[in-house]
């Protein structure tokens, strides 16, 4: 650092000045980036529906001695996307399948919200029966997805140009039609059973809410970008600078040293 600066004596100056301007130009990039008009966040509206249950259709097989419980439940297929069964009052060793001719998405862990690790998207499978079986006639519960495609619930963002080109991406996203969407549930008990389990069927269907483009405090996020800027480039200064500063002070000691030499050297002279 000494040689550097004795070679180049406004070397310190270049060094703050062109540290101010990355700063500067940085800050504004960051900053430019972050108020982008050309992010857009739409929502979607839920629209749940809590179908009513009818009485279901009894099948006893003698030659398995078992009785099956079947239920047909027309859902809406315009823009469909979870489906939730509830199974109660089972029998042990019950078995409960949920069926739909065009394929549902689900996974025993789909809906465990202490799961984190979970992804529908690499674990779910696509079946057109999901069975679950009930060893102490516990409570049976089966979430079920149309698709794993965030995009089409919960909200989600687009990029476009303008206003009018993101709403109609956000439409094509959404946009979706389940269909055969006729939902069939059975239960299947062992013995000749005279008494039906109970189950509750909820559905979900989603539609374009409201689009608006992505903004964000921009003086707030100005002040974080400069304060990460500043910060990056004070962990390469810092040190440059206390190194310099070091070899200064060590340098004018050496300097009070030397004179003090010279002068008791001097003294000695005159003495003699």
């Amino acid at each position: 650092m000494k040689k550097a600066l004795a070679q180049n004596p406004n070397l310190l100056r270049t060094l703050l000045g062109l540290s101010v301007t990355l700063i500067v130009l940085l800050s504004y990039a960051v900053y430019g980036a972050t108020v982008s008009p050309s992010y857009y966040l739409y929502t979607t509206e839920s629209t749940e529906t809590d179908h009513e249950i009818g009485e279901p259709i009894r099948i006893y097989q003698e030659s398995s001695n078992t009785t099956t419980w079947s239920w047909d439940i027309p859902a809406n297929s315009s823009n469909l996307t979870w489906v939730h069964l509830s199974a109660v009052e089972l029998s042990s060793n019950a078995k409960v399948r949920l069926i739909n001719s065009a394929g549902l998405y689900s996974h025993r862990l789909l809906g465990v919200e202490s799961d984190q690790a979970f992804s529908c998207a690499e674990q779910c499978q696509k079946n057109s029966t999901h069975e679950v079986e009930s060893p102490n006639g516990d409570t049976i519960v089966i979430h079920a997805l149309t698709s794993y495609d965030p995009a089409r619930r919960n909200n989600g963002t687009v990029y476009g140009s303008d206003l009018a080109e993101a709403t109609l991406k956000a439409k094509d996203l959404i946009a979706y039609e389940h269909s055969p969407s006729l939902l069939r549930v059975e239960i299947i008990e062992q013995g000749d059973r005279l008494t039906s389990p109970e189950i509750m069927m909820l559905s979900v269907n989603e539609e374009f809410d409201s689009i608006k483009v992505f903004s964000v405090d921009a003086a707030t996020e100005f002040m974080w970008a400069l304060a990460a800027v500043v910060g990056c480039f004070s962990m390469v200064l810092i040190p440059s600078f206390t190194v310099y500063f070091a070899a200064k002070a060590k340098e004018k000691k050496d300097q009070v040293k030397l004179q003090d030499s010279e002068n008791q050297v001097k003294a000695s002279i005159e003495k003699s």
